[in-house]
């Protein structure tokens, strides 16, 4: 992608600092005129004490660094690991490039019977709901088959058959946030959480009965083992719902006062693949198509099978917006697998990760100074510093599809979820409100904050925030404080306004994951 001429010739020393994350001083250059001590100050919050920081300011139209502070530290980005990701996509898939899961069989339907498999065939779409299946098994049946002598085959081999990412904690296998990744997989509501079936828990009118179980969507895919209790009215929930390790039984226990409130938890199951096809046989049967046998899965199907009927996913440049907005790890990885096959044809993390390096590098990032091992930021073995995120957000200005990337970066107290999405509670009452898009990054840990923001003068700005290694529960309000710094303040005259860190109890609240991935949401 072409940079402006004028952009490099002006600033060529400025911007090769960036890109090699120099250990210049910070704030360093002609536009040092307050902004360096305004974060500074910010950055001496105690509960920064014995933390890593890398952070960096750019001029968005010049791309001239304002502010850098260990811009080359190499530190966990967490969710920020997605703006690569999600930019990979828009360039290498394209704004219009839609998932297809497809039924195909190599037999043609006589007296209503099909004599032979009928395969259903998934391209990785993370996006697909019980009705896109249903819709499916209706077409089956206008196409006059009402009995399958043979089964329903589901073909996953898009992708190659590891599950999960690289480092990935075990302790999170049930957690919805860490599913399985699969070609065929289905999500139970409209946040698009793949891979989950969401299970609801009602207590019981009486003490000393079991609450009742509800599974979205209905399905006997997974197996409700409920040993919870509803006890009296005043008592504590105590209620757990877990998956067992290997298994699709979730266990159901604890105690649920009787009037509580219904709760859901959005739980994984074991092999999405057997879940998708489970899903598709059932609505095969209500739509009066028998099969012969249970579903087989993980065969490919032949080169000479027709197409009986076809779902088409949302195009890209909107299904970004779940994406981003809610931080939605399986759709980084399901478009990491899908850049892998569509670039080499493998589709594996390796071969995607592979091909987002390479487009990085075409952008101009120092990729030596990068690990990026999953699509998400799940892994903790991700790495990223801060001037590479800021060169990333400053390269991509220019492409042609830069304006439906940018719609779909959380917008700081937008109070629609499909707005804000991980920023929809946080810069409210400030110049920042509305101003700041940025994407969101939390781990145990590690926390980011990369974006863009206006600033009171006008001033277009580009900022990454990296902050690691803190013992604190939260360090958002720090991030918030940079970023409400920038947008009160004109940068370009010098008339810089130190914002302070909030430490109330909001801000305080835990943020070892992202608020999106903690049910129900909590941004």
């Amino acid at each position: 992608m072409s940079r402006h001429v004028t952009r490099v010739t002006a600033l060529a020393i400025g911007l090769a600092a960036l890109l090699a994350g120099s250990a210049l001083p910070a704030g360093a250059g002609p536009s040092d005129t307050g902004l360096k001590g305004a974060i500074d100050t910010i950055l001496t919050d105690p509960r920064l004490d014995g933390g890593a920081v890398s952070v960096v300011v750019a001029d968005a139209g010049t791309e001239e660094t304002l502010y850098q502070r260990d811009s080359g530290d190499r530190l966990m980005p967490a969710s920020n690991t997605k703006l690569a990701t999600s930019v990979a996509a828009m360039a290498l898939l394209g704004p219009e490039y839609r998932f297809r899961t497809e039924v195909l069989s190599t037999a043609r339907p006589r007296g209503g019977v099909l004599h032979g498999d009928l395969y259903l065939r998934g391209t990785g779409d993370p996006t697909t709901l019980a009705k896109d299946y249903d819709r499916l098994a209706a077409q089956v049946a206008a196409s006059g088959v009402r009995r399958v002598a043979g089964r329903v085959v589901a073909d996953d081999t898009r992708f190659d058959t590891n599950r999960l990412g690289r480092s990935w904690a075990a302790d999170d296998e049930s957690s919805y946030y860490s599913a399985q990744i699969s070609p065929l997989t289905l999500a139970p509501d409209t946040d698009y959480d793949s891979g989950t079936v969401v299970v609801e828990t009602t207590p019981a009118a009486r003490a000393g009965a079991r609450p009742r179980v509800a599974l979205t969507p209905a399905t006997d895919y997974v197996r409700v083992d409920n040993r919870a209790t509803t006890v009296p009215a005043g008592r504590p929930g105590t209620l757990t719902v877990e998956r067992e390790h290997g298994t699709n039984t979730i266990v159901v226990s604890g105690e649920v006062p009787v009037g509580a409130a219904a709760t859901k938890e959005w739980i994984t199951v074991w092999e999405p693949t057997g879940y998708a096809a489970a899903v598709f046989a059932a609505a095969l049967a209500a739509h009066g198509v028998r099969v012969s046998g249970p579903p087989r899965l993980g065969v490919r199907t032949p080169a000479d099978a027709k197409v009986v009927a076809t779902h088409s996913s949302m195009p890209l440049k909107a299904l970004m917006h779940p994406f981003m907005k809610l931080s939605n790890n399986m759709h980084a990885e399901a478009l990491t697998k899908t850049i892998g096959y569509e670039t080499s044809g493998r589709g594996t993390w390796s071969a995607g990760l592979a091909a987002i390096g390479t487009y990085l590098a075409k952008e101009g990032l120092r990729t030596s100074t990068v690990r990026q091992v999953d699509g998400s930021g799940l892994s903790r073995m991700n790495l990223f510093p801060a001037a590479q995120l800021t060169r990333l957000l400053l390269a991509v200005q220019d492409a042609p599809w830069y304006a439906d990337w940018h719609a779909s970066l959380p917008v700081a107290c937008a109070p629609d979820r499909a707005t804000g999405g991980t920023l929809r509670t946080r810069m409210c009452g400030t110049p920042a409100a509305l101003n700041a898009h940025a994407k969101t990054g939390s781990l145990t840990g590690a926390s980011g904050l990369s974006g863009y923001v206006t600033d009171a003068g006008g001033r277009r700005l580009v900022y990454s925030i990296v902050l690691n290694n803190y013992l604190a529960s939260s360090v958002k309000s720090i991030e918030d404080a940079i970023v409400v710094t920038l947008a009160r303040s004109d940068t370009a005259k010098g008339a810089v306004t130190t914002v302070s860190p909030h430490r109330t109890r909001a801000s305080e609240t835990p943020a070892d994951l992202e608020c999106s991935w903690r049910k129900p949401r909590d941004c």
